[in-house]
C-alpha cells in the first residue's frame, strides 16, 4: 500500500515539475522538514524531501508517549535556553501558537490543549499526525528519497553535491538541513549531519543529551523507588542556584526521571565534571497549610507522620524523617521545635548529589549544534554557507518538556520553507 502512494508522489512531483521553477532540497523528514516541505511546496516551489529512514517522521511517533506533543499554549522566548533571546522572540513572532493551530487542520490535524496548555492532536496518536503529513507531501507533489543516508554534503559551483551510503549522488542549488540531533539515536537521529556541517564551515556546540532523566546518588532514598509527586526542583553549582522549575518527577533506583528535573538536564550535560546538586521542594504548594495544621495539632498524639501524608505520598515520611533525627512514627506532642523546623527545612529542600544525566537514547532532545548567531531569524539562512538553511534541532535550541521543542522544530521549519516561496506561484 505504501509502495503505491509512492508512485503516486512520483506522479505528481512529474506533474508539478511543469509549473514549477523555483526549487529546495531538504535534508530530514522530521516536524521541521516536513513542515518546511509543505509551505514551499503549497509557494509554489519544487521540492525534494531526503530521508535517512524508510519512512518519514519516525521520531514524530514517540513523541508524548505516542500522544504527540504538538506544542503548548504557553510557548515563549524566554522558556528557552537560547544563545539570544531576541532571536528567539523574533521567531516566535513569525510563527507562534496560533499560526501552528491554524496551519495544523489544514493537513487533517485538529487539537485540543489540556488545563496546563499542552496540545494533543484529537486522535491522542503520534501515528495519525505522522500519516497526516505524509499524505499532505505526497498531495503536494514533494518528491520524497526515502532510505536514503547522507554520508557527505560538498559545496559546488552551482550549489551543492550530497552523497549517499548506496545510492547516486543529487545535485542541488538550495539546501535545507532539517536532520535533527542525536536524540533516539535507535530511530536514526546520531548527529551524523554535525561534522558535515563543520566541513561547510558552520560552528559546532557539542551535542549532549537534554530533556533526559538525571542520574544522582540515591543511596538515602532507595525506599522511595516509584514514588511520583509534584516538586519544585533547584539546581546549584556549589552555591550559585543553576536554574529551578516546577513539575512532576520518579524515583529510580539510578536517579529522577519525569518532567521537572529534564527541564534541567541540559545545564547538568554541558558542565561535565562539575559539582552539582539538585534540592527538592515536594511541599511548594502546601507548606503553610500543612504548618498551620501542625501547630492545631502541636500538643496531640497524632503522629507527624500522619500529618504529612496530607500532602505528600505515605513513603516519603518514612524516609525523611528519620533523616531529620526524628523517630518515624513520633507523636506531634514529643517533637520539639526545633526538630520539627528541621523536618521542613528538609523537606522544602531535599538534596540530592548528582553524577550526571542518562544518555542520548533517553533524552528527548540533543542540546548543542550550530549557535543561532549564524542563522537568519527571518529565514532560517545561514550566515555562513550561501544558499544553505538551517532548522529545528541542528540549532543549539533547547525548551522545556510539553511541546516546546516540537513546536520550535514547526516554527523553524514553517519560517524556512515560507522564505522559499516563489511569489508568482504561492498559494497560500
Amino acid at each position: 500500500m505504501r509502495g503505491c502512494f509512492k508512485k503516486l508522489a512520483s506522479m505528481r512531483y512529474r506533474r508539478y515539475n511543469i509549473y514549477m521553477t523555483k526549487e529546495l532540497t531538504i535534508i530530514g523528514a522530521g516536524p521541521a522538514g516536513m513542515t518546511a516541505a509543505l509551505f514551499a511546496a503549497r509557494g509554489g516551489t519544487r521540492v525534494t524531501l531526503i530521508e535517512g529512514n524508510a519512512t518519514v517522521g519516525r521520531k514524530l511517533l514517540v513523541t508524548g508517549a505516542g500522544r504527540c506533543n504538538l506544542s503548548n499554549d504557553h510557548v515563549c522566548a524566554e522558556r528557552y535556553t537560547c544563545g539570544d533571546p531576541q532571536w528567539m522572540e523574533e521567531v516566535l513572532a513569525q510563527f507562534g501558537i496560533a499560526d501552528l493551530l491554524a496551519f495544523l487542520p489544514t493537513i487533517g490535524i485538529f487539537t485540543y490543549a489540556t488545563h496546563d496548555g499542552w496540545c494533543y492532536p484529537l486522535s491522542e496518536s503520534a501515528q495519525t499526525v505522522v500519516d497526516a503529513f505524509y499524505y499532505a507531501l505526497v498531495q503536494e507533489g514533494v518528491r520524497l528519497l526515502l532510505d536514503h543516508k547522507v554520508t557527505a554534503i560538498r559545496n559546488t559551483s552551482d550549489g551543492f553535491e550530497i552523497n549517499f551510503k548506496t545510492q547516486r549522488p543529487v545535485t542541488c542549488k538550495r539546501l535545507l538541513i532539517a536532520a535533527g540531533g542525536a536524540a533516539y539515536p535507535t530511530l536514526g537521529s546520531r548527529g551524523t549531519l554535525f561534522p558535515i556541517l563543520k566541513e561547510l564551515g558552520h560552528t559546532i556546540r557539542p551535542v549532549v543529551p537534554a530533556l533526559a532523566p538525571v542520574i544522582c546518588d540515591m543511596t538515602p532514598y532507595q525506599k522511595l523507588k516509584g514514588v511520583r509527586f509534584d516538586a519544585r526542583v533547584r539546581l546549584f553549582e556549589g552555591k550559585t542556584l543553576l536554574a529551578e522549575t516546577t513539575g512532576n518527577l520518579i524515583f529510580t533506583e539510578w536517579g529522577l526521571n519525569g518532567p521537572a528535573v529534564m527541564d534541567l538536564s541540559h545545564h547538568i550535560s554541558t558542565r561535565p565534571g562539575a559539582s552539582l546538586r539538585l534540592e527538592l521542594n515536594p511541599l511548594f504548594a502546601s507548606e503553610e497549610a500543612l504548618r498551620l495544621l501542625a501547630r492545631k495539632n502541636r500538643r496531640s498524639a497524632t503522629p507527624l507522620a500522619v500529618l504529612l501524608g496530607a500532602a505528600l505520598p505515605p513513603k516519603v515520611p518514612s524516609v525523611v524523617l528519620p533523616m531529620a533525627g526524628v523517630a518515624e512514627r513520633a507523636r506531634m506532642e514529643q517533637i520539639s521545635e526545633a526538630e520539627l523546623e528541621k523536618v521542613f527545612t528538609l523537606l522544602t529542600a531535599l538534596p540530592f548529589k548528582v553524577t550526571g544525566v542518562r544518555g542520548f537514547e533517553y533524552c528527548q532532545v540533543s542540546a548543542g549544534g550550530v549557535p543561532v548567531s549564524e542563522v537568519d531569524p527571518f529565514s532560517m539562512r545561514s550566515r555562513v554557507v550561501p544558499n544553505l538553511q538551517l532548522a529545528g534541532e541542528t540549532l543549539d535550541v533547547v525548551g522545556p518538556c510539553g511541546g516546546y521543542n516540537l513546536h520550535f522544530a514547526f516554527s523553524t521549519g514553517a519560517i524556512a520553507g515560507m522564505a522559499n516561496r516563489d511569489a508568482s506561484k504561492a498559494i497560500i
